[in-house]
């Protein structure tokens, strides 16, 4: 697959052979899903919490005698069903994650990344530098691409004016290419790739 590859001031800088093992994919739905359900429940807090009733501090000493008054049988004032008392079956301190195996989730970034170049999605610029962090001189360059949604990934090192140019701008994330991810892939518009995370890319599934 061949891309063409711009600049950030929308210049024509020459083209980019994609592979299709990479990039030709017929994407999977199903894979992908997996991949963004595991994703999301491995960033679960899961520090809910409630207190049972042996968490309660409460007297538990019988209410009252165990016959005689007319009334229901009751013990303790700690149990679930008085207020005050503790929760049944209350949530706890838990992790949400679950597994996935390795060859899963790389088969799934292949899907994602597939699926945004069968749709137009993805673009591919030489670099991603400015001299200097100027948010207002990259939200001009953004506009010339049509770039209002976007997921821009770099090499393994992000240029410093142009992350700090760009954290302020909505709904555009940067990344090196170490945080590429299902999740954010799909999450935006637009995938930009630089031609060093697309050489990254390459290097890493091959």
């Amino acid at each position: 697959m061949e891309l063409k590859v711009t600049t950030l001031e929308g210049k024509d800088a020459g083209s980019v052979q994609l592979s299709d093992e990479i990039f030709g994919l017929d994407p999977r739905a199903d894979i992908i899903q997996r991949c963004v359900i595991w994703q999301l429940a491995k960033r679960q807090a899961g520090t809910h919490k409630t207190k049972g009733r042996a968490e309660v501090w409460r007297t538990g000493k019988k209410m009252y005698k165990q016959k005689g008054t007319g009334g229901a049988r009751h013990g303790s004032k700690r149990v679930p069903q008085f207020r005050g008392g503790g929760r049944a079956f209350g949530p706890v301190v838990r992790s949400h994650a679950i597994d996935l195996p390795k060859k899963v989730r790389a088969l799934a970034l292949k899907h994602a990344l597939s699926a945004k170049a069968k749709d137009g999605g993805l673009i591919v610029i030489d670099q991603a530098t400015l001299e200097s962090a100027k948010t207002k001189a990259l939200i001009g360059n953004f506009a010339g691409l049509g770039l209002t949604s976007a997921l821009i990934i770099d090499g393994a090192e992000l240029n410093a004016g142009f992350a700090m140019a760009a954290r302020n701008i909505p709904n555009i994330d940067v990344l090196p290419i170490q945080g590429i991810n299902v999740y954010d892939i799909l999450r935006r518009q637009k995938l930009v790739l630089t031609k060093a995370a697309v050489d990254a890319l390459e290097a890493r599934f091959k």
